[in-house]
């Protein structure tokens, strides 16, 4: 059975339906390039029996791009044959749009990457008016670019300037904005008004031909040599570069192919952009991504870390202890996905201001064009701000999330977890404290699990899902079933103090603070983190969590194990915190100072006292940036794996997701795991073994990572 059905209606009319056979979408694979080869040459064949084309889907969705299996096993070895197959599938979509005859496409559902890359080579676009269709060229954030002619076409129908953040930033649109754009044509509400549009199209254009295939076409914007495009043209590189750090190639591939092949024909540049795209494809950056954006993400989301054998749970009412900016944000996550939610604080006040916050939030989309007033109301009715423990009766699910103290966590368990449903489930939205501790305060500590959030929660992917030793599997299902209702990314762990998440992220603010107590400058260490992949340095995410806070968990968690008959083992970044805030009373950014000032107007700005007291001048000129940066990646990896040597991780997949979206671990690396097998394991461990040599202990390579050294086998 062909991928493509070839219908040659009685009015000339011929209708291409793609429907990749045995797939719920339709990829750019090998069964659809044969499949598209074949139809394109009939059609060539029969020409003269043929008015005009329309190329549609029998897919709910209209395309889904290319096929990323298929890509991701791209080698070096492969390039020119990858490149030849690239070429040839273009080959046969620039003929269907040089045959003369009008070519319609009529795209029914979402079209991303490869599917908005045929809709471009069609004449002219008809798209379905329903918001939950995208329309975009979203290769860049899998670290590669739009390879079937997007960043040729895209440019020469609405200009340079206007395609960029499509193809640089992989921005989607929802059909009115891609309408607006200028991306697509038109409009239809319904199937039959889809395809009648496109024979309409067809019947008053016999004769159809490419904008950039006519006499005297100029670019829109003005081409690469006019003269206001060339200025900005001159310090688009710059700009680009302070927004990637050099670690991402694609988007300055994506510009080069785009600027390159504007200033040649639309053949050679074609051929350009495949020479850019088989780059990136063969690139291990593209295969980082590739591997943990799609394949390992795409496990998580369909259940891979979820207990099977128990039914699915749907959530009808949520309450949240706790209405700071983490049970606010909880509560806003909650009850935009049509769960009832009961925000609770000590005081009604309280509650009213964490529900206040949710109306902030959605005061924005209303204004923005993206929420109507009535569906605002319906998010705010859904929260009910309270101080009174009785409208938790009937929960499915309480999520604590008071301050981070234990005697304070256990007080509200007892008082809230008496009104779930039976057989409902509290969860407690710590960072640090073990759960299996927390659980003591449960009358049923098999119901009882961690929920850990990240601030701010409605743009925060991820949650962090704690198991604590006598949780149950049930419990864990019903909780893992909660995240995804919630839209949110479910990373599964084991018991641990600080957990995963927590226990990486503060390796991070540990290092760089460490850094400034050995005397190296702080916008070197700011520098580092960025240019290693960090989406902000680790003094400036101190800031953001507050030196307080800070000393605060390390309180509660020396407490915890001294009481333990453990022994607290100091980090050097201890005493500079303490310094920081008993010294000098720089707390953080909630304060107004820390290690950078935040004036009421202008930017933020390293505190200048810090060269002062803590820059060692002869030091900070001898150290090298790449030095900071190897301690920056390699001190989150190691800790890494002890997480998953010690059992604290369950699989690799939740490694990699968990800290890039929980903590922002370099996007580029595919993970904390990932860029440990694509540095190479035995590189890494050697590497680990002399940054230990150095700065101590805590860079020691575990045995887990010793052991697959030896063998030189990565760590899956």
């Amino acid at each position: 059975m062909s991928a493509i059905r070839y219908e040659l209606g009685s009015d000339q009319i011929l209708t291409l339906t793609i429907d990749m056979p045995g797939q719920s979408a339709n990829t750019m694979n090998a069964a659809f390039r044969e499949a598209f080869d074949e139809a394109v040459s009939r059609v060539e064949d029969n020409l003269d029996n043929i008015r005009g084309i329309i190329v549609t889907s029998a897919k709910k969705t209209f395309f889904a791009g290319g096929d990323l299996t298929e890509l991701h096993k791209v080698t070096r070895d492969d390039a020119q044959a990858f490149e030849d197959r690239v070429n040839n599938l273009k080959a046969r979509m620039r003929a269907l749009e040089t045959l003369g005859k009008p070519v319609v496409a009529a795209v029914n559902g979402t079209a991303l990457g490869g599917g908005l890359e045929i809709a471009l080579a069609c004449h002219h676009r008809i798209v379905m008016n329903d918001n939950r269709i995208q329309l975009g060229l979203p290769e860049v954030t899998l670290g590669l670019l739009p390879g079937g002619g997007g960043t040729q076409r895209l440019p020469r129908m609405i200009g340079l300037e206007a395609a960029f953040p499509l193809l640089m930033e992989g921005k989607k649109l929802r059909p009115d904005a891609a309408l607006k754009a200028g991306i697509i044509d038109e409009l239809a509400d319904t199937q039959d008004e889809l395809m009648a549009k496109a024979r309409a199209f067809i019947d008053a254009n016999p004769k159809s031909q490419q904008p950039w295939d006519k006499k005297g076409y100029k670019m829109p914007g003005g081409a690469p040599h006019h003269p206001a495009m060339a200025q900005k043209l001159a310090i688009a590189p710059a700009m680009l570069r302070q927004k990637t750090k050099g670690c991402y190639p694609a988007p300055e591939r994506i510009m080069a192919a785009a600027v390159e092949g504007a200033q040649v024909d639309f053949d050679n540049g074609s051929l350009i952009e495949t020479r850019y795209f088989a780059e990136l494809a063969i690139g291990q950056v593209a295969k980082n991504m590739t591997g943990t954006f799609w394949f390992q993400l795409n496990d998580i989301n369909a259940g891979g870390s979820r207990p099977k054998g128990t039914d699915k749970e749907t959530f009808k009412k949520v309450g949240v202890l706790g209405a700071g900016m983490m049970g606010a944000g909880i509560a806003y996550s909650t009850a935009s996905r049509g769960i009832e939610v009961v925000l609770k604080d000590v005081s009604k006040e309280n509650a009213e201001k964490g529900k206040r916050y949710s109306e902030d939030l959605l005061a924005k989309k209303v204004s923005r064009g993206r929420m109507t007033e009535e569906k605002k109301a319906d998010v705010l009715n859904r929260i009910t701000a309270t101080d009174s423990a009785a409208d938790l009766d009937g929960c499915d699910l309480v999520i604590e999330a008071v301050f981070e103290d234990s005697d304070l966590k256990a007080k509200v368990t007892a008082e809230a977890e008496p009104r779930l449903v039976k057989n409902g489930i509290f969860a407690s939205n710590t960072s640090t404290i073990p759960i299996t501790q927390l659980a003591e305060a449960s009358a049923r500590p098999e119901n009882f699990i961690g929920l850990h959030f990240f601030s701010p929660v409605d743009k925060m992917m991820l949650v962090e899902i704690i198991v604590g030793e006598k949780t149950s599997d049930e419990t864990l299902a019903k909780a893992f079933d909660y995240v995804q209702q919630i839209g949110k990314i479910p990373v599964v762990v084991n018991d641990s103090r600080g957990f995963f998440t927590s226990r990486v992220f503060g390796t991070f603010v540990n290092e760089g603070i460490s850094m400034l107590g050995e005397g190296i400058h702080p916008a070197s260490i700011e520098n580092a983190g960025l240019l290693a992949g960090m989406p902000v340095g680790p003094l400036a995410i101190s800031d953001e969590v507050s030196m307080t806070l800070m000393q605060h968990i390390r309180a509660q968690s020396r407490k915890d194990v001294e009481a333990a008959g453990g022994q607290w083992n100091a980090h050097p970044a201890e005493a500079i915190i303490d310094q920081m805030v008993d010294d000098h009373g720089r707390k953080g950014k909630a304060a107004g100072a820390g290690f950078y000032e935040y004036p009421e107007k202008g930017k933020k700005y390293l505190w200048p006292e810090l060269e002062s007291l803590y820059v060692d001048v002869t030091k900070a000129r001898q150290t090298k940036l790449q030095e900071l940066q190897d301690r920056i990646l390699f001190i989150q990896a190691i800790e890494t794996v002890r997480c998953l040597e010690e059992g604290v991780l369950r699989t690799v997949e939740d490694a990699n997701i968990g800290s890039i979206f929980g903590i922002g671990y370099a996007p580029w690396t595919g993970g904390a795991i990932q860029f440990i097998n694509q540095y190479g394991v035995r590189a890494f461990t050697k590497r680990a073994s002399e940054l230990a040599n150095v700065y101590g202990e805590r860079f020691t390579p575990p045995q887990l990572l010793l052991d697959h050294a030896e063998q030189n086998k990565p760590l899956t």
